[in-house]
């Protein structure tokens, strides 16, 4: 297996006897957040191990954070050795169809330094679709020996941020639906609006209607056109609490546009300190 951004159901169907790979079922739910495990333990892909959003790919949020900060790396690289991860894995996330909660997962694993790890496209959705095997069976993995090798540059902080809104030379994308970005409707946080100069790429217009990611030309088109001129490689992506952005970075990635990085904080963070500035509307 070499895949680093996508991989196919029908590509995943047919080495679900490798020894290297380990695939974790992402589904969550942020309405219910007790139904995704529930759903993981009803059927899920064979093999697979659940990583919960709250508990396995987020620390615990302070009065400072977004809602999903990043967990510690060395907690982080302890959990990826309980669950049977090794240097050597070849890993797979998937969630219900878009893939916003396995890209987490992708993007936590290459800021640690793995690259071999791809989100599989359409998810459980497209598994479903081709009568895939399901089980109910959890498995039992032997402790893992995957060491972590932090990239540092790959995030962010709420300073790079502001620097970056003062610099035309970096571009700051958020991936969050046009409405919160414009600051038309706010469900979760308490300020609405998005970061000055920020441009709106929602994270879904990277997938087509059912669910699956848009071909690599036609992503680069598209994102392209929102960075502007700016090379990838000079971005920061945003959305509400660094979940979705990823799944931007991922869309990046796949589209050959690499070096973009995560603001983990993001809008829940930036909007929680009243001396951050905030716009509303469309960019002028």
């Amino acid at each position: 297996m070499s895949h680093r951004t996508l991989i196919a159901a029908e590509s995943l169907a047919g080495m679900l006897d490798d020894p290297r790979l380990r695939i974790f079922d992402c589904r969550f739910d942020l309405a219910r957040p007790e139904e995704g495990r529930a759903r993981y333990l009803d059927e899920h892909l064979p093999g697979s191990l659940y990583a919960d959003l709250n508990r396995d790919l987020a620390a615990h949020a302070t009065t400072v954070s977004g809602r999903h900060p990043l967990p510690d790396p060395g907690d982080f690289e302890s959990r990826l050795r309980d669950w049977g991860v090794n240097d050597d894995s070849a890993v797979v996330a998937y969630d219900d169809g878009n893939g916003m909660y396995a890209a987490r997962l992708w993007w936590m694993l290459r800021w640690l330094g793995h690259d071999e790890v791809a989100v599989l496209d359409g998810g459980m959705r497209r598994w479903l679709q081709l009568g895939l095997p399901l089980t109910g069976e959890i498995p039992t993995p032997t402790r893992g020996n995957f060491v972590a090798r932090v990239r540092q540059a790959a995030v962010a902080d709420s300073t790079a941020v502001l620097a970056a809104t003062r610099d035309s030379a970096l571009r700051v994308l958020d991936a969050r639906s046009e409405q919160r970005y414009r600051g038309e409707v706010e469900p979760i946080d308490r300020v609405a609006g998005h970061v000055p100069a920020a441009r709106n790429h929602p994270f879904n217009r990277s997938l087509d209607a059912q669910g699956r990611f848009l071909g690599p030309s036609e992503l680069r088109d598209a994102l392209q056109a929102s960075l502007d001129g700016v090379p990838a490689a000079h971005s920061i992506t945003m959305c509400g609490s660094g979940v979705s952005a990823c799944h931007l970075l991922l869309a990046m990635e796949h589209a050959g546009l690499s070096g973009g990085r995560l603001y983990p904080g993001s809008w829940s963070e930036w909007s929680a300190d009243p001396s951050r500035p905030v716009r509303t509307g469309p960019v002028p």
